[in-house]
């Protein structure tokens, strides 16, 4: 799987991004099929399973995330089971857990789940993709969408912090990113122009980025969460650490000293804030970033211990079968563990003294 573009997010709405860049890398976020909607009314469409896409279009990727941004008109989205959501021009919905959801053009309407001949229209990238147009009304919203993949296992805080559907957005005219990137998505389709899925894919990850920052934006003062840690500026400081330089010898203490707290105080508040507490953190953020490596490099299992912290592969395998389940040398080989992930490993990075 190709990896998304290599950009620094320094400022997160005014807080340190290192830590969400760095995982955005290590999860290898990546954009994928792109595509135009026309709906004219009345109109519905039901998301297919994320077990039926995946394979089409990033075979590579355990976890999907779609998206659907107005650019036109206006529609309901809404996972299944659950309630509406309206949008206008302007505004997108994510979803991150690609959820079976449904687009429509009234909140009630039912749609059939899509045949295969529907996903495979959609992954041609044969745009746009009309729904519903043979009745011969007026075009009632125009929609581009698309899927993001990345990661998932072992370890990926951010899917965990949030919700299942994030909308965003301004109906009434967007100046920033978002605005930017409906304006240019919707020039990319119209012109057709060489190097345009690329450019469109790429366009995908930022605008997720984006939506990002304004859900943690939006983020009540009591939230607690992987997110919320990103926007407390001692915690962000901690945690950008422990991505950026996840081989040290980090003791509590000492990530306490650099985010200006007290060792007390950084356990408590990260273990509240950021739900478990720093050494715990550190382990399981440890074992991604090997996992990571076993999936696309060929190191040795000496050099991918020693680029995360441990003094041995022995160390290494004990730590990595007694978290993930298997041992590195099968996750290697894309075994996974049938039943979640292992206990805990932090007994093996350093455990916290209290």
């Amino acid at each position: 799987m190709t990896c998304g573009p290599e950009v620094e997010w320094r400022d997160l709405g005014g807080m340190a991004g290192d830590a969400l860049s760095n995982l955005l890398r290590t999860v290898r976020l990546t954009g994928a099929t792109f595509f135009e909607i026309e709906g004219h009314d009345p109109w519905a469409v039901c998301s297919p399973a994320p077990s039926s896409i995946l394979p089409k279009i990033l075979p590579g990727a355990d976890h999907l995330i779609s998206y659907h941004v107005v650019t036109a008109g206006r529609c309901f989205a809404r996972i299944v089971g659950a309630e509406a959501i309206p949008l206008e021009a302007g505004e997108v919905v994510v979803f991150t857990k690609s959820d079976p959801h449904i687009m429509s053009s009234h909140p009630d309407l039912r749609a059939d789940p899509p045949t295969a001949d529907v996903l495979d229209i959609a992954t041609a990238g044969r745009m746009p993709f009309y729904i519903n147009c043979a009745g011969g009304s007026s075009t009632s919203v125009r929609l581009v969408c698309g899927y993001l993949a990345c990661d998932a296992l072992p370890f990926n805080p951010l899917l965990e912090a949030l919700p299942p559907a994030i909308k965003a957005g301004d109906a009434k005219g967007d100046g920033g990113w978002l605005g930017q990137f409906i304006k240019l998505a919707v020039s990319e389709v119209a012109e057709k122009r060489a190097g345009s899925e690329t450019v469109l894919t790429k366009l995908s990850e930022l605008m997720f980025v984006d939506v990002l920052r304004r859900y943690v934006a939006s983020l009540p003062p009591q939230q607690t969460g992987w997110l919320a840690g990103l926007r407390d500026a001692h915690l962000s400081k901690a945690l950008a650490l422990i991505h950026d330089r996840p081989a040290n010898n980090w003791t509590v203490e000492a990530l306490a000293k650099e985010a200006a707290l007290s060792r007390t105080v950084l356990a408590e508040r990260f273990t509240k804030i950021v739900g478990m507490p720093p050494m715990h953190y550190l382990a399981r953020w440890r074992m991604q970033i090997a996992s990571e490596l076993l999936s696309t490099g060929t190191g040795n299992l000496a050099n991918i211990a020693a680029e995360i912290g441990y003094e041995s592969e022995a160390a290494f395998s004990r730590a990595f079968k007694k978290m993930i389940g298997v041992p590195p040398s099968a996750w290697r080989l894309g075994v996974r563990a049938t039943s979640g992930s292992g206990n805990d490993a932090a007994s093996d990075t350093g455990e916290e003294k209290r």
